[in-house]
């Protein structure tokens, strides 16, 4: 207690000399001590008429009076709207000259005790001067984020991919709409991409002012205004590049398509936030501060560190959200991403109390990489266990087949990303390597491997699939429509790197095998309307009656396969073509020489065209309907039949 009244004591004297010292009237110095601190409001009974010389006895060249009518000139016009660099920059250098030599005083121990006592009173109200123009200096200079002129910097990849709220099971409300989409892989920033967060001019007195508040020993109210400034501005900027504060909870409740949205301002985000402002940032603190390195570190990561961690929260929430199919693309880019700044982050937060930050985005990175990898085996689990019950109307392409397709076509564009995190993963097990034969020699990747497995299971699936039309026929079909699919979505992309020519050609093979099975299932009973067998012997004793039956059986048979087949769809050209071909190299020929052999021995006349109703050349034109999947043209045919 004594030494508090001791010290206040001291002040009291001090600010009654200061008064004493200077040309200023008494309400006006009042007012200011007052303001200052609130045990100089009782000074009015230590100032009286007589005491008060203004300065009569002292010297007015004295470099502490001097200095003090300086600040005290300012203190007593101090008002909200009173901007010193403003107003005046000459004065304002006066200011910090005064400074100068007010520091220089309390620094100099040749000094007497009382002097030293003056000088860091009115410092100490130069700091609270200081303080206020280094914060609104400050805000007026910063440069606002342009988002458009750093989109425009990017180097876009045009892809998107078709965003769906469901299991992957849902093929039939997506396996089509899918095949129009791509995914967007995000942007990559210019490497000399730099912006000013604070112009230049500015930075100038932010530097003069920090330098004075520091070598004053008020480091950390400078760093408190720059770092609470900054981060304001760091908050706003994320707000401008679409970041929202979200909880792990909020996150997790956001419907598919507007995570998927917010994912990819995310990575957009984490870029432009590690490389453009916090970067920028960097270079600003180090500029500033730049006779301090621990004064640098300390703002940086109180400015800093805020941003980090609202980025990496929403990163959290993703990674240890519900796992679902269509999510993995946005996790590997946020994967990607995260790999891709870790260096940046690392020589940002260099210091000792930067590795914490360090730390949390290596922990989230790893995070989203286990994310990732359980979602990938998710989706093959998912393949292999699909088991929709409804076949596809014609023979044609299943959603399934669609969908796995251009989803592993989509994922080749992260095989580095993958081999990676697969590499690592207990999941990367022994099944998939038993495949390595259907693999070139130089693509048996981890990845290489599972996508073999996951096509693999798909086509597992499909031979169960085609089980489920009753037409024999029709299931090969099936199959020559999707193994098609397969091979040519592999063979347009970067899947033919990773799966070679011998795969491809494996697959061709079982294209070919299942049309031989298509034409022996389908066309077996016409031809053998076309057979000599059981008509009554040679060509000239054959029996009209069982001639007659075979042209009406072979008419039947073919109206029956034209009127189901026309119905068919063989989504590709070429393999609709090559059918055609083939039924036509076996029908066409075979139906001629029947007809050159036992056409005459039928009844002439207008009976003769009741069973014989076609010639070689109606049968081709009515071929080059099958597989159209249009079963309209069946009037074609029963205007035929008429």
């Amino acid at each position: 207690m004594a030494a508090t009244i001791e010290e206040e004591d001291k002040v009291m004297a001090t600010a009654k000399k200061i008064v004493e010292s200077l040309n200023t009237s008494k309400e006006d110095m009042i007012l200011i001590f007052s303001r200052f601190d609130n045990r100089l409001s009782n000074i009015t009974s230590l100032i009286s008429g007589g005491d008060c010389k203004k300065g009569a006895d002292e010297d007015e060249d004295d470099p502490l009076v001097a200095a003090e009518k300086v600040i005290l000139r300012w203190e007593s016009n101090r008002s909200e709207s009173s901007r010193l660099w403003e107003e005046s920059p000459d004065e304002a250098a006066e200011y910090l000259a005064a400074v100068d030599e007010l520091l220089k005083l309390t620094e100099d121990s040749s000094d007497e005790d009382e002097d030293r006592d003056r000088a860091e009173i009115a410092i100490q109200l130069a700091m609270s001067r200081l303080e206020d123009e280094f914060r609104h200096i400050l805000i007026r200079n910063t440069v606002p984020l342009d988002a458009d002129r750093l989109y425009g910097s990017i180097r876009r990849v045009s892809l998107s991919f078709a965003s769906h709220d469901g299991e992957i099971e849902d093929f039939e409300s997506f396996g089509e709409e899918i095949e129009g989409y791509c995914h967007e892989r995000g942007a990559s920033l210019g490497d000399d991409l730099c912006v000013d967060l604070v112009h230049p001019d500015a930075v100038v007195e932010l530097k003069e002012i920090a330098d004075r508040m520091i070598r004053a020993k008020y480091e950390k109210e400078c760093c408190q205004v720059y770092s609470s400034v900054r981060r304001d501005v760091i908050d706003e900027c994320l707000s401008i590049l679409g970041v929202e504060k979200l909880s792990i909870e909020e996150v997790q409740r956001i419907e598919w398509r507007s995570l998927d949205e917010k994912m990819k301002k995310w990575v957009q985000s984490v870029k432009v936030g590690v490389r453009v402002l916090l970067a920028g940032e960097k270079r600003l603190c180090e500029h500033m501060f730049e006779d301090s390195e621990l004064i640098q570190e300390v703002c940086f990561l109180e400015t800093a560190k805020g941003c980090v961690m609202q980025l990496l929260n929403f990163g959290e929430a993703v990674a240890i959200g519900r796992r679902s199919s269509e999510k993995l693309f946005r996790i590997l880019d946020m994967y990607d991403v995260l790999v891709n700044v870790l260096p940046d982050l690392e020589v940002l937060f260099g210091g000792e109390s930067g590795k914490v930050v360090c730390s949390e985005a290596r922990g989230v990175m790893d995070a989203l990489g286990l994310a990732a990898i359980g979602t990938f085996v998710e989706f093959e689990n998912a393949v292999q266990g699909e088991a929709s019950r409804k076949p596809t109307q014609g023979g044609e392409i299943h959603p399934l087949t669609r969908y796995v397709m251009n989803y592993v076509k989509l994922l080749v564009d992260y095989s580095d990303s993958l081999n990676s995190l697969l590499e690592n993963s207990v999941d990367d097990s022994g099944d998939s390597q038993r495949d390595d034969g259907d693999l070139p020699a130089e693509c048996t990747s981890p990845f290489a491997r599972r996508l073999l497995s996951l096509i693999k299971s798909l086509e597992s699936n499909l031979e169960e699939k085609s089980r489920m039309y009753e037409d024999g026929a029709m299931q090969y079909v099936f199959l020559m429509n999707n193994i098609l699919y397969i091979v040519q979505k592999v063979k347009d992309s970067e899947l033919g790197k990773l799966l070679g020519d011998h795969w491809v050609r494996k697959r061709r093979g079982q294209i070919r095998q299942h049309a031989t099975s298509y034409l022996r299932a389908s066309w077996t009973k016409v031809l053998s309307c076309l057979k000599d067998e059981g008509i009554g012997g040679s060509t000239s004793n054959a029996s009209k009656v069982a001639l007659k039956e075979r042209f009406k059986n072979f008419n039947a048979c073919f109206e029956e396969i034209y009127r189901i087949q026309t119905a068919w769809k063989v989504p590709d050209p070429q393999l609709r073509e090559e059918l055609r071909i083939s039924i036509s190299e076996k029908v066409i020929p075979a139906y001629r020489s029947f007809m050159g052999r036992f056409g005459n021995h039928l009844d002439s006349g207008r009976h003769a065209g009741k069973y014989i109703k076609y010639t070689p050349e109606d049968l081709e034109i009515y071929l080059s309907d099958l597989f159209e999947g249009t079963p309209g043209v069946l009037n074609h045919m029963r205007r035929k039949s008429t």
